[in-house]
């Protein structure tokens, strides 16, 4: 039964531990959210939060749903040096190296332009293509925590009601955090 889970006092614990533990690893989320959004012209900017976190919650709900999928990414495809790598480290590798590219670009950006003159005309970034970006990083971030969900229940709906919650959480905090990290650049670095 999909619900035999609402009389199991562990499932409720381990509902309330994904939502704080799903909300923790989204902060630093929330924080490239907001400097891809930044990105944008100024009314495209919480069009840009909510569809990114939006499809972002998809993309994890896929994710949660491909569990055997997810769980298969261990055995080893092949070894260097001794040492395996499967796909899921392969995941995470390409991810990390994504993260460090991205945030190396923007300190690079931050601290290399000098003062931050406001132009008449600027150039401003293309909405799908920060959009694209908002899926990927969520996606390498999601790994972890789908990983972490699939190792502390389970029941599928206590993960994907864990994720829905945090997610929901997470754009009704988002938009204060962006202003946040928009007024004070030093957070980013």
């Amino acid at each position: 039964m999909i619900f035999e889970w609402m009389s199991d006092p562990s499932a409720w614990v381990g509902l309330l531990t994904l939502v704080v533990l799903e909300i923790v690893l989204g902060i630093d989320n929330l924080v490239f959210i907001a400097i891809l959004a930044e990105k944008l012209p100024p009314e495209q900017r919480n069009a840009a939060r909510i569809v990114g976190l939006l499809l972002a919650l998809c993309m994890r709900l896929v994710l949660l749903a491909s569990i055997a999928w997810v769980m298969t990414l261990v055995a080893p495809l092949f070894h260097v040096f001794g040492h395996p790598f499967s796909g899921r480290d392969l995941i995470l590798l390409f991810g990390g190296v994504f993260l460090l590219f991205k945030g190396t670009m923007e300190l690079r950006e931050r601290l290399e332009n000098k003062p931050m003159l406001k132009e008449e005309n600027p150039v401003h970034a293309t909405f799908w293509m920060v959009i694209i970006q908002i899926v990927v990083l969520d996606a390498v971030f999601s790994l972890d925590s789908v990983i972490t969900a699939v190792g502390m229940v389970k029941h599928l709906p206590v993960m994907m009601i864990a994720v829905v919650i945090a997610v929901g959480i997470m754009l009704w905090v988002s938009k204060p955090l962006m202003n946040f990290v928009n007024r004070h650049p030093t957070v980013v670095i």
